[in-house]
């Protein structure tokens, strides 16, 4: 049952406003990594005023000290005044989740919500009432043609497969344990992009061989950007879609089947069915929503966020064992991790 609200909050909404104003909230974080303020403060080791942070970051002296003081307001940064003077510096979570530099920044998934999610988002109302993502409204293209074009960029493309690394510093250990995969011992990662959670994989399962399969111009911006000298998984050109996978004992399919719809995931699970060793398996990665619907809270917006970007959406553990039975898999198991992503494992 939904929760009833107290009379105070009836009184007064806190809560709503809250909410009403949350897009201000991520749009303050977004800003101040955009313009570096987080590894400013942790580069200079000591608290900095407003005047050194505008001049350093070349920005106006009043935008910058009311940012700094909304991102105190919010306990992203602290503040300390000295002589009725302020002098800002990062909290723990800044330097640990919002720093470039640190081995569990999101600053890559920051900069993509705030460009181009964020003015995807303002087209959420056109979304709905069409039920279609809403590219060509936002750039004039059609999801095809955004690809085609605006990925062209490496820059561009650089930004996405931030994004697409920065989860995996935070939830990949948790979504890789989920089940215990020690019996599978050639692993390849479908559409694995920068390599973040076959890092995990083969930190988990080192007597495993890992294989990222990707296209051929993400595999190479991978390796030039992303690459760490320890990486001990290997790079496989192809398309999973249109082209052959290899074979293996496990397949993981991480945040791919909620960009399609029903059909075209079927098909992806029938091919990888068809190349699966016998008595391996493939391992679904989502953000899982329960089935009475109240919840997750990240899958429910999430799925939003599939609507105005994409053909998919998130689905209940119900669904993908659904498309896991229709391809042939068995056995089929879901673990919730408590974090932002779960997993279904199904067996051949």
């Amino acid at each position: 049952m939904a929760e009833h609200l107290s009379q105070s909050e009836l009184d007064y909404p806190f809560k709503l406003l809250e909410y009403m104003n949350g897009f201000r909230i991520s749009k303050i974080i977004f800003s101040a990594c955009e313009l570096g303020v987080f590894d400013l403060l942790l580069q200079s080791q000591k608290p900095l005023s407003a005047e050194s942070v505008s001049q350093e970051l070349q920005s106006s002296l009043d935008g910058m000290e009311r940012l700094l003081d909304a991102l105190v307001g919010i306990e992203i940064l602290d503040v300390e005044i000295t002589e009725g003077k302020a002098f800002y510096s990062n909290t723990d979570v800044a330097n640990l989740y919002l720093a470039k530099g640190s081995p569990k920044s999101l600053f890559g998934m920051a900069i993509f919500n705030s460009d181009p999610t964020y003015l995807m988002w303002a087209n959420l109302t056109s979304a709905v009432r069409e039920g279609k993502n809403q590219y060509e409204k936002t750039f004039g293209l059609s999801a095809e043609d955004l690809f085609e074009t605006v990925f062209r960029s490496d820059e561009e493309l650089v930004k996405f497969m931030g994004l697409m690394n920065s989860i995996w510093t935070i939830d990949g250990h948790d979504v890789v344990t989920a089940f215990d995969l020690s019996p599978f011992k050639t692993i390849v990662d479908l559409g694995g992009c920068t390599g973040a959670l076959a890092r995990e994989l083969s930190r988990a399962y080192p007597d495993s061989s890992v294989i990222i399969f990707d296209l051929p111009r993400v595999v190479q911006a991978s390796k030039k950007n992303f690459s760490q000298p320890s990486d001990t998984f290997t790079f496989q050109e192809g398309d999973f879609f249109s082209g052959e996978v290899p074979v293996a004992d496990l397949y993981i399919v991480s945040r791919i089947l909620h960009d399609w719809k029903e059909g075209k995931c079927v098909q992806l699970l029938q091919k990888l069915y068809a190349r699966c060793q016998p008595g391996g398996g493939v391992l679904i990665v989502e953000a899982l929503l329960s089935e009475n619907r109240r919840g997750p809270v990240y899958a429910l917006h999430n799925s939003l966020n599939m609507l105005v970007h994409t053909e998919g959406k998130e689905r209940p553990a119900p669904e993908y064992f659904k498309m896991l039975s229709t391809a042939g898999f068995k056995d089929l198991q879901v673990r919730r991790t408590g974090k932002s992503y779960d997993a279904v494992l199904g067996r051949k």
